[in-house]
């Protein structure tokens, strides 16, 4: 039974409804004071107790996908591992698209689960590749494709791509739809390391999540797969945290990426006890990680940018007013504004279909 699945949610309910009926029931069997009624009272209310508790974390986990299996569960965060070379691409495994025909790679395409190796970052990074049915496709054999990182909050894992807003099913739909070109999916998490590094590269021997991300992760697909190493050639789209690596890798290396998608972002880094000291006295690096400070005080890139929120229920509604108002030529905005939609998976799988179909518009496959 999946860590995930309603039957497990539905499964803890039932056993936490069934145990505060049965504590009711045998409460006043248990007056008194002595040893044996008093165990009795306390192991009813600790059972009733850990049942909720473990009822809230199955639903909040089906909701956010914090943990997308069991094994996800027990390993925790994923590690992150030294460079020690060897291929810049191991494939680890290979699995089918939920989508009709996803059996047949010509027909629904490939996700194939990877870890990266980062030549100038020295650390690598697992990841989801969705290859699209075009890729398989007879007389294809030489095309290239456009692509797209794509980044799931904090915390969180890269199945929360596949699952809770699959993307892979999106793609597939709207590329059979004829609204996005086929486009290879480069899926994961937007933290190297143990802390939520959001896409700095932390002083001292921490993280090197920028360099990772800003530069590593398309030279190294591009060395496996059949993509381009152009600006022209590459987004980058992410939700809450990973929405600001977008904007930050977009806005700091237009020579990457010529698109960036945040849906809900955040505008700036969150130091706390989940990220450490990210910059460790470097007020200039502080400075510039500030989204909005950097785009008043630094050159505008020659990129595209949209961005998300909400009139009710977002907290970044006033930021990212400021965000579209502060881009200015050559670089381009967009924005999507819902009248409502909260911090969540419902309101992100609103947006992930036009999104694609904007970053498509403006990626080119060679």
């Amino acid at each position: 039974m999946g860590l995930t699945s309603g039957t497990l949610l539905a499964g803890a309910v039932l056993c936490t409804v069934l145990a505060f009926a049965a504590t009711v029931w045998l409460w006043p069997r248990l007056a008194g004071g002595n040893r044996g009624p008093v165990l009795g009272r306390f192991g009813l209310l600790l059972l009733v107790q850990v049942l909720l508790f473990s009822s809230v974390a199955l639903a909040a986990n089906r909701s956010f996908l914090i943990y997308g299996s069991w094994q996800d569960l027990a390993a925790g965060a994923p590690r992150q591992e030294a460079v020690a070379g060897g291929a810049a691409v191991q494939v680890l495994g290979r699995q089918a698209p939920d989508v009709p025909g996803g059996g047949d790679p010509r027909s629904g395409g490939v996700i194939e689960k990877v870890t990266l190796h980062g030549q100038r970052s020295g650390v690598a990074a697992q990841a989801y590749v969705y290859l699209p049915p075009e890729y398989f496709q007879k007389g294809s054999e030489q095309r290239r494709f456009p692509a797209a990182v794509v980044l799931t909050g904090y915390p969180g894992t890269a199945e929360n791509l596949l699952k809770g807003l699959r993307y892979p099913k999106t793609a597939w739909t709207q590329a059979r739809q004829k609204k996005m070109q086929p486009m290879i999916l480069v899926m994961m998490r937007p933290v190297v390391g143990p802390s939520n590094s959001q896409c700095v590269d932390v002083p001292g021997g921490g993280p090197q999540s920028e360099t990772f991300f800003g530069t590593d992760v398309p030279r190294t697909v591009a060395s496996h797969y059949r993509v381009g190493t152009a600006a022209r050639n590459w987004a980058i789209i992410g939700d809450s945290t990973g929405g600001y690596c977008a904007l930050k890798m977009t806005l700091q290396h237009p020579e990457t990426y010529a698109a960036g998608v945040g849906l809900s972002a955040d505008y700036k880094p969150e130091v706390d006890a989940d990220s450490g000291d990210l910059f460790h006295g470097n007020k200039d690096e502080e400075k510039r990680s500030d989204l909005l400070w950097h785009l008043a005080n630094r050159p505008q890139p020659n990129a595209s940018f949209l961005v998300t929120t909400s009139l009710q229920g977002e907290s970044n509604l006033r930021p990212t007013q400021q965000f579209v108002k502060a881009v200015k030529d050559p670089a381009h905005v967009s924005s999507i504004t819902l009248d409502r939609g909260g911090h969540n998976f419902n309101t992100w799988n609103r947006e992930i279909p036009p999104a694609l179909a904007w970053t498509s518009a403006r990626l080119k496959a060679e």
